[in-house]
């Protein structure tokens, strides 16, 4: 039979034998499931060693340890979203954005910001800049002997480590933003169109801390028919390769492993960057600091995904107009969000190009 179709799209050809054919073979991927899953060791993060080096509260601060040693002197600081786990820039062995820095010579820190309880429900955006963040840039400083370090801010940890940057510029020596959202009213940009009637002060003073469940699927719904249909279609392929289904439940770890937000410090982050657009407008706010990204005048290397869905290339490219260094250059990458993290030529372009661009500072 024929599937109906439109003038642009190319009919789809079924035959009983064909249907008959499909079957069996989603039949045997299903048997073999069973022993795919019997056979697959138990799901972890993580392929490099690490050691927790300095903590406030729930807080760590990592060192990671490469096969050799690191032959930079100036210690290079990862600063993370908060809606997600760290261990996305260390996931497994192949797909690691820190064992490819430390494969160059780098000496990788990542700050860890932990899993916020009650406790935190008071917690601002000051206490994560400039109290966390801050602390953990204070204590490389003094280990490592350097009056500045080196910078690595992801996603929303690129919004923080811009602050940080901007307020403190004569403690950082280069600062490197990665999918880094800074103009948060572009037109393409689906989530933050979404938060903009978002009554902020009424869910935090309701449910307090805003909770992972509720953030999660706030971020599938960006993508419906792609993250809670198709992957789950297409998994039934690899049912009976236990390499291939390890690989996709330790994505689907990180992506369900997510941290409750604390209520302060999100209303803040939702009313000054959201909805308030604070980095183009000049009306950020840090405890009783002004943030000014003229301030920014260290170098600054920006990294963007062409195809990315959270922070759009137009939203992150923004930068380039609002620091105040001469030294400011981007790098385009093929993929999106996440692949930035883990596609296989990432592996080898994003660790070479800030290597490079390091070496050269």
């Amino acid at each position: 039979m024929t599937e109906p179709t439109n003038d642009n799209v190319s009919p789809i050809q079924f035959t009983a034998e064909s249907l008959a054919a499909e079957f069996q073979n989603v039949s045997q991927k299903f048997q073999a499931a069973a022993e795919t899953f019997a056979k697959l060791p138990e799901v972890n993060y993580g392929a490099t060693e690490r050691e927790e080096v300095w903590r406030d509260g729930k807080v760590v601060l990592y060192r990671f340890k490469g096969e050799k040693p690191s032959t930079s002197k100036v210690p290079l600081l990862i600063s993370y979203a908060l809606v997600n786990r760290p261990y996305m820039v260390d996931l497994q062995s192949d797909k690691s954005l820190v064992r490819g820095l430390l494969e160059r010579g780098e000496d990788v820190y990542v700050i860890d910001w932990g899993y916020a309880d009650r406790s935190d429900r008071y917690l601002e955006l000051e206490d994560y800049i400039e109290r966390y963040l801050g602390g953990a840039v204070d204590f490389l400083r003094k280990k490592s002997g350097q009056k500045k370090i080196n910078l690595l801010g992801i996603c929303q940890g690129g919004a923080f480590s811009l602050c940080y940057s901007a307020l403190n510029p004569n403690k950082i020596r280069n600062l490197i933003t990665m999918v880094t959202p800074v103009d948060f009213h572009t037109s393409d940009n689906m989530l933050s169109n979404w938060t903009q009637g978002l009554d902020a002060d009424l869910l935090v003073n309701a449910v307090g801390n805003v909770s992972a469940d509720m953030m999660n699927f706030t971020y599938l719904t960006l993508k419906p028919w792609r993250l809670f249909v198709q992957k789950y279609v297409g998994m039934v392929d690899i049912l009976d390769d236990g390499k291939a289904m390890e690989d996709f439940l330790r994505m689907e770890k990180w992506i369900f492993d997510s941290p409750d937000q604390a209520g302060e410090a999100f209303r803040q982050f939702t009313e000054q960057f959201f909805q308030g657009n604070g980095f183009i407008n000049g009306t950020i706010k840090i405890g009783r600091r002004n943030v000014d990204l003229m301030n920014i005048t260290m170098p600054v290397y920006n990294i963007y995904a062409e195809h990315d869905h959270l922070v759009p290339p137009e939203a992150s490219k923004a930068l380039g107009g609002l620091v105040g260094t001469d030294d400011y250059s981007e790098m385009s990458f093929r993929g999106g969000h996440i692949g930035i993290y883990v596609s296989s030529r990432a592996q080898k372009d994003v660790p070479e190009n800030i290597h490079t661009w390091l070496g050269q500072r």
